[in-house]
């Protein structure tokens, strides 16, 4: 630029600056001052401030104040902006009592806080409800600052308030401002009428809507549809049909978002039948039912269990132009599927993916569950394929779903098949496959298949308690031959999760009647550097000492002598 004779400003850096602060790049902000130093611009005030505000709003409040005193260093006087930064600073970090310190030592410094500097400590003060200290700070403004509070401070402490759930104490500031002959419209009484609403205190609500028709000040349909909302959300159906009627008598004509409401409420108390019937005469009253109110509809109809309608209503939405979302065909499916209707389901499914709705891999995988449920398999592989036509890649979800429903009819060799398709896909196992597959390998006593298996699914996704699983399943189903036989490959590694399968298969021999080979396990973990648990040891040595294994009773027990887990003492006093 400097090349071509374009004059380069501050400005042009400070805007840059604000940009990257609010795109949250604080880095590229700071390094924008290194840029204009390079330019060869000089520091000024507005730079500083931009710097300031960049910092405040990155949360590096103490890099802002040390800014601060460079600027006083180099000659550069803070003004009303620059402290107004670091006030904010400070109540971001909720710091308020150093925020108003500021603002007392701002005359001190040549510089006389603005409105804006106590609007910021006010703003903080209403979001944490400390009204008290709120009106402190406005008989201080008005004291020290000689600034009079007006028709804007009134409406920002009732705006805030409400935003933040203080209803009773914005009612307060609109009613004193009123007294001093402020007015406010019909946005500062809808903010009220917002929050009671919220609150659940819809009849306090009206009562303020009929206030403002005393003053003069006409509510407009969005507050009509709060209260409307509001009496929907706590069931009270009558009163919020009362208030649509109220609506037309006063010639405000509801929206879309009022009918949606009070079918929403409708469809919350059992009445989906009767919002159908609202919504059928919807031109007659000339509104236009949009995507959310079908949806409203749709989730009604499904919660009462009257999924054609539910279907029905889907559909009608689509003709109209507007698609579900995979989450609400989803919940369909699962509503379908649930009743055990799953060729409904299927169909459903297709119909809203020809017709161009975002069908993804969750809805088929859904109804892929709800086949294997029904244990009609072939269906669901046959919709497996379907999937890759469609251009529906299945996951690991999917997959599992398919493994765990063909293990359970003892398919092990279609398992295994399909478990290497996935493989091949190149899709990694999850936690789910891998306990899936142990599961049911185990069960059939496959485990020479299954450790072959293990070693391809651990070339895509290694799992380091694969072992321990398999050991665990194993003597779970009493195989504590083949759990043996695996223990060493467990022990390797030797760590906390291995000690707890050592004590599983301890535990497994000791129920079956076998002493010496849980101690057997046990000294091999003293082998390893593992300490087995010491009240499982005890039972161990007990049962040894009954079956006339005193030798290996004693020996176990001064392993732990040995490494120091118990005393002399403590030895003879079991053994007696």
């Amino acid at each position: 630029m400097a090349r071509r004779r374009i004059e380069i400003r501050s400005e042009a850096f400070c805007h840059v600056m604000v940009s990257y602060s609010r795109a949250g790049k604080l880095r590229h902000a700071l390094r924008v001052l290194t840029l204009m130093q390079k330019a060869g611009l000089e520091l000024d005030l507005s730079m500083c401030n931009t710097a300031i505000y960049v910092l405040v709003k990155g949360n590096k409040l103490e890099k802002a104040l040390r800014t601060l005193e460079r600027m006083k260093l180099v000659g550069i006087a803070p003004n009303v902006v620059t402290y107004n930064c670091l006030i904010k600073g400070y109540c971001d970090l909720h710091r308020v009592e150093d925020a108003i310190q500021v603002i007392d030592e701002m005359p001190r410094k040549g510089c006389a806080p603005d409105k804006v500097s106590y609007y910021t400590v006010m703003d903080f003060l209403c979001k944490e409800k400390r009204v008290k200290e709120v009106r402190d700070l406005m008989e201080k403004m008005i004291k020290d600052g000689g600034l009079l509070p007006d028709q804007v401070t009134y409406n920002n402490l009732v705006h805030v308030l409400c935003k933040h759930g203080y209803g009773d104490e914005a009612l307060e500031f609109l009613r004193e401002a009123e007294e001093k002959g402020f007015r406010f419209d019909k946005v500062g009484y809808s903010a009220i009428v917002h929050s009671f609403c919220k609150d659940g205190r819809t009849d306090m609500a009206k009562e303020i809507v009929s206030e403002m028709f005393s003053k003069g000040c006409i509510p407009d349909v969005v507050t009509y549809t709060a209260v409307l909302n509001g009496y929907c959300r706590l069931g009270k159906l009558d009163q919020a049909k009362k208030m649509l009627q109220h609506m037309h008598k006063h010639g405000c004509k509801p929206n879309t978002v009022s009918y949606t409401a009070l079918l929403n409420g409708l469809c919350h108390g059992g009445n989906s039948l009767e919002a159908r019937e609202m919504m059928n005469t919807s031109e007659e009253e000339w509104w236009t039912p949009n995507a959310i109110t079908y949806s409203v509809l749709m989730h009604g109809f499904r919660r009462e269990g009257k999924l054609v309608e539910a279907c029905d209503t889907v559909k009608e939405m689509i003709k109209k132009g507007f698609f579900p979302t995979p989450v609400e065909i989803n919940l369909l499916i699962q509503s379908l599927c649930q009743e055990w209707k799953m060729d409904e389901a299927k169909r459903f499914m297709e119909e809203c993916l020809n017709k161009g709705c975002a069908v993804n891999v969750v809805n088929f995988t859904t109804v892929i569950h709800g086949y294997c449920q029904k244990d009609d398999l072939e269906a669901a592989l046959s919709l497996l394929d379907d999937m890759y036509l469609s251009n529906k890649h299945p996951d690991a979800v999917t997959y599992t779903a398919m493994i765990s429903a063909l293990g359970k009819k003892g398919r092990i060799q279609d398992a295994t098949e399909l478990m290497m398709k996935m493989l091949n896909k190149g899709i990694d196992p999850t936690p789910v496959t891998y306990r899936t597959i142990i599961h049911w390998y185990c069960k059939m006593s496959r485990v020479d298949d299954l450790l072959k298996l293990l070693e391809q699914m651990f070339l895509r996704q290694n799992c380091k308690t694969a072992y321990n699983q398999v050991i665990e399943k194993l003597c779970s189903f009493g195989n504590f031959e083949d759990a043996d036989k695996l223990l060493g490959k467990v022990l390797r590694t030797a760590s906390r999760v291995d000690a707890k399968t050592c004590h599983v298969v301890m535990d497994g021999y000791l129920r079956k009647g076998i002493p010496l080979s849980a101690y057997k396990v046990a000294c091999r973990m003293f082998n390893r550097n593992l300490i087995p648990d010491f009240k499982l040891c005890e039972k161990v040595t007990k049962r040894l000492m009954l079956e006339g294994n005193s030798k290996e009773a004693d020996n176990l027990m001064l392993r732990f002598v040995d490494r120091g887990c118990i005393s002399n003492q403590h030895q003879e006093h079991l053994e007696s």
